[in-house]
């Protein structure tokens, strides 16, 4: 099954002068044991590490650094890379072992690290700037979605009311609804003197979260 790179380059808006880099970033161990993309991928984590370091000392310059560590975790993690590679469709691209040359379900592990080789084939073949333009781009929405991130939202409404109130939040559990394998979690939380804000989630812990940041949204 041949792959047309062009159609890639086009989405990540990159012509490469070394094709052969390209290609490689894509090629799973799998399918060849010498010329695949683990060093690439090695490279790319790092490079991936920097620019969004950097970015995110711009774009939250009064934050401490515990909650920018928190940030830096959400969006270089496997998780955020696979949605990435997903927008991109790069499981398209990829070469992995397949004998009988049909279409196969790629392992998300190897979609997200494939990103990551991704990422240090641009850098090898065009240097910082346009790697940077290229990660940027790709994590825009992921970057700017929230001042207020789900990771640490419990952490800020738990420093707030212990400054204010010197009593730690109170959630509570409110309800929990749908399929045992969809469930619906609801859950209050208010300060000393507030009402209960409301959040929903797939997890108690999510809807923790989301109630965490409604509350943040109406607390002065």
């Amino acid at each position: 099954m041949k792959i047309n790179y062009q159609d890639l380059q086009k989405k990540i808006n990159v012509k490469f002068k070394n094709l052969d880099l390209l290609t490689q970033s894509l090629t799973h161990k799998s399918f060849d044991t010498n010329k695949n993309n683990e060093k690439l991928e090695f490279l790319g984590d790092r490079v991936l590490g920097l620019v969004i370091s950097k970015k995110l000392l711009e774009t939250y310059p009064d934050e401490k650094e515990g909650i920018l560590d928190k940030k830096f975790a959400s969006l270089v993690n496997k998780k955020t890379c696979l949605e990435i590679a997903k927008n991109i469709n790069l499981d398209n691209f990829i070469r992995t072992f397949n004998p009988n040359n049909k279409k196969i379900a790629i392992e998300d592990k190897i979609i997200s690290d494939s990103c990551e080789a991704l990422i240090g084939a641009i850098y090898l073949d065009k240097g910082i700037n346009i790697v940077e333009k290229v990660i940027l781009n790709l994590w825009k929405k992921n970057i700017t979605q929230s001042v207020v991130t789900q990771i640490d939202a419990k952490t800020k409404l738990q420093e707030l009311s212990l400054k204010k109130f010197k009593k730690l939040p109170n959630y509570k559990l409110i309800s929990n609804s749908g399929p045992r394998h969809k469930p619906l979690f609801k859950v209050g939380v208010k300060l000393f003197n507030t009402k209960y804000y409301i959040g929903l989630g797939k997890s108690k812990k999510d809807a923790e979260q989301n109630a965490a940041i409604e509350c943040l949204k109406n607390i002065k």
